[in-house]
């Protein structure tokens, strides 16, 4: 990673505030526990009539293991001149002990301490994900410069330096390769599912995988300006540009605890002040309205509903990082799908084998494999794999030879067979017009086309594609009745990305980007139709997850910068799990809407009781805490009407039986 640029990530996200964090995360649960061990052994106490010191200190462990961190928070945010509902919570539970209310203060602190640590619960994953980039990139490479060839840190490659790239090597900068050829591994970058052919001429990027031959790159850009490097940083500004719906929330939070704190002042003050009250009866009814206006039902109503929604989405396979992101996906009005890996397999899968009489589709099939046992090209162990499906290989060839950009070259017994691209594999004849028909009729169809040739005569096509999940069109067509708007982003080309989105009912697709020309279309596509979701499972895919409103990440096969980026993930790769996601974000705003339209009520009717009937304190412990209970349950008993995840088997884990049979069904004789 170029010094820089790790330096500046580095600092933004420092070890000592990721160990930190880890160590909340170990003590925050513990304290939550502590605080209901030690309410309840109260209560005991108090019940059975055990000495009154022993439930005092009960009752003080309570506070301290169940406030320590909101006091700590509200102390933090009193020093840069910040008042906020977690000062508000102390304040109440202070009065609740005040008017000797020991317990209903300790369960307003347990309740509002379990709800921040299961909300916060993803804080460091979240702070990881830019770091993870990091592996991705070499720390040194290989420069040749004049008659010396040396290895350099990449913050001391120069633009027009000459990198040496070796086979199984990640290259280190973007630049042109002057030497050489190879198929790259570009899926980090565009989401590429097959490795592409490079050679003299072409333009390799940083983070890319070096599959076989040998490459002599020039830098053109200088290891701090690489696409690898821009991914960084488009993803750490992409999670800034949420901030304002923070900021927001925070002025809301503060200007709520203002009002009450003020409140209460002032109707501890002015009733004796004007001689309306004596003061030890008007502080106890200041106590009273200190706590029914505290807003325990009001802060608890939403987590405690998308709490419950997160814990069954999570057995169901849905993983959701917060409340935040639950609540969100349900007022999505568009949402962009990453094709590789994400609307199809992303793996290349032999899809049409064409034969030239007498043979058959199965014996171009074997023949093909066997020449390609000893290759590690993707294309080549997919053709290998189907091969199996029916009949054991023959033996390895005892001659192989892979040549980089072309194909391989082997010798099976006395006969010398050729796989690899139809221009590059030379016999002595031309390819039979019919085959040549069919090789423009499969390519026009995005697939990727093999020859197979035997001493100087032709044998056949194998045909190969990244295959559509099967789920991926009913959700499509699900997702559009709903007036939900669907849209393709991919790095592959205009024709394999027009192939795939007719199959899935896609009809607007937008091919050939890079990472930052994805997130360039989820902000048009905010700008036309508002709060967007991004699905996706590459790296390429992290900066428009995390500028997406959404961020849904494939889990299964999803990289961790994918999911890392991402707010949600579909756990299994099971695409068709987002319908049953977004089923439940809307049932649990619902829920969410009620909670907090009764807990405001309860509020409201609690304080004109105070004024108006002089509510006594065990009413308004009655009506607050019932209230806070209410809406707990509210959320739980939602659980029970939230439609169930789906568990079946996904109809695209087929039997490899089954898998095979289309394929020699599409043999076509040339």
């Amino acid at each position: 990673m170029a010094a820089r640029t790790a330096t500046s990530l580095r600092q933004t996200f420092p070890e000592d505030t990721v160990a930190r964090w880890r160590s909340d995360t170990w003590l925050a649960p513990r304290l939550v526990a502590l605080t209901l061990v030690a309410i309840v052994a109260s209560l005991l106490s108090e019940r059975f009539g055990f000495p009154q010191s022993l439930t005092l200190a009960l009752n003080l462990l309570a506070y301290v293991s169940g406030g320590l961190y909101g006091a700590k928070s509200a102390l933090e945010s009193l020093l840069v001149g910040k008042i906020d509902v977690d000062l508000l919570m102390i304040l109440a539970a202070l009065g609740a002990a005040i008017i000797g209310q020991w317990h209903e203060g300790a369960v307003l602190l347990f309740l509002f301490s379990l709800s921040n640590v299961l909300q916060d619960f993803a804080i460091g994953r979240s702070r990881r994900a830019i770091r993870n980039l990091f592996a991705d990139y070499p720390e040194v490479a290989t420069v040749k410069r004049g008659d010396k060839t040396m290895q350099v840190q990449l913050s001391a490659i120069r633009i027009g330096d000459i990198v040496l790239i070796e086979p199984g090597e990640r290259i280190p900068i973007d630049g042109e390769v002057v030497s050489g050829a190879s198929a790259i591994d570009e899926s980090p970058i565009t989401g590429e599912s097959i490795p592409v052919d490079k050679t003299v001429g072409d333009q390799v990027y940083a983070g890319t995988l070096n599959k076989q031959g040998m490459l002599d790159v020039r830098a053109l850009r200088s290891a701090e300006n690489t696409t690898l490097s821009r991914i960084i940083k488009l993803v750490e500004e992409a999670q800034d540009s949420k901030a304002p719906t923070q900021r927001f929330l925070d002025r809301f939070e503060q200007a709520y605890a203002k009002l009450i704190i003020l409140g209460v002042l002032l109707f501890i003050v002015l009733p004796p002040a004007l001689g309306l009250s004596d003061f030890h009866s008007n502080f106890y009814r200041a106590m009273v309205l200190m706590t029914v206006a505290s807003p325990c039902a009001l802060v608890i109503s939403v987590p405690s509903a998308f709490i419950c929604a997160i814990a069954a989405a999570a057995r169901g396979g849905v993983l959701f990082k917060g409340s935040a992101s639950l609540e969100q996906l349900a007022g999505v009005k568009a949402v962009a799908f990453d094709k590789t890996g994400t609307l199809t397999r992303g793996q290349p899968r032999v899809t049409d084998v064409v034969a030239v009489p007498p043979l058959s589709g199965a014996d171009v099939l074997r023949i093909a494999a066997a020449a390609e046992a000893r290759s590690e090209h993707p294309l080549a162990r997919a053709i290998v794999d189907q091969a199996k499906m029916t009949a054991p290989l023959p033996e390895p060839p005892e001659e192989f030879e892979a040549i980089p950009g072309q194909g391989v070259r082997a010798r099976l017994g006395e006969n010398i067979v050729r796989v690899g691209r139809p221009s590059g594999i030379q016999l002595a004849s031309r390819m039979p017009m019919t085959l040549q028909r069919r090789q423009a009729e499969l390519e026009e169809q995005g697939k990727t086309v093999v020859a197979v040739g035997r001493d100087e005569a032709w044998l056949g096509l194998i045909a190969l594609a990244d295959e559509c999940r099967a789920e991926a069109a009913t959700l499509i067509e699900s997702l559009k009745r709903q007036g939900i708007k669907v849209v393709m982003l991919t790095g592959d080309n205009e024709r394999v990305a027009r192939s795939i989105a007719r199959q899935i009912g896609i009809s607007r697709v937008y091919a050939g980007l890079l990472p930052d020309e994805k997130t360039q279309i989820v902000r048009q596509l905010q700008r036309e139709q508002g709060s967007v979701a991004m699905v996706g499972d590459g790296i390429n895919d992290a900066p428009a997850l995390a500028l997406a409103d959404i961020g849904i990440a494939m889990g299964g096969a999803g990289t961790d910068v994918a999911l890392e980026s991402s707010d949600l993930a579909l756990m299994g790769d099971r695409l068709e799990r987002l319908q049953d996601a977004i089923q439940m974000s809307r049932r649990a705003r619902q829920v969410v809407g009620q909670n907090i339209g009764f807990s405001l009520t309860v509020i409201v009717l609690l304080m004109i009781g105070v004024f108006a009937l002089e509510l006594p304190l065990p009413l308004g412990v009655l009506g607050h805490e019932g209230s806070t209970v209410i809406v707990v349950l509210n959320g739980l008993l939602s659980l029970l009407i939230i439609p169930s995840l789906r568990r079946t088997r996904s109809r695209g884990e087929a039997s490899a039986e089954t898998a095979y049979s289309p394929i020699l069904q599409r043999d076509t004789a040339a």
